[in-house]
């Protein structure tokens, strides 16, 4: 389980998770993360320099126990594709 709390008070316990892992892998990637409740998705925002990558992970993803490293392998795969834009 990456957060304890529900919906727009999780976002700044995974935003906290997702930098952690994020420096990491690369110093320079920066993670923002906010709560959509229309869908029920948290939005993470990547950056490096001028680099921007948007994703979702669902509430399930984040709040169930034992999906902590699937989540972990996706943030892994989405700075390496951040590497990667034109």
């Amino acid at each position: 389980m990456l957060a304890e709390k529900k919906g727009d008070a999780a976002a700044p316990e995974v935003a906290a998770w997702a930098n952690r892992v994020a420096r990491q892998i690369d110093q320079q990637v920066t993670v923002d993360v906010d709560y959509d409740g229309d869908s029920n998705t948290f939005l993470l925002r990547l950056t490096k320099g001028s680099r921007v990558l948007l994703f979702r992970l669902s509430e399930s993803q984040v709040h169930v126990s034992g999906r902590e490293a699937e989540c972990e392998r996706t943030l892994q795969r989405k700075i390496k594709d951040l590497w990667n834009l034109i």
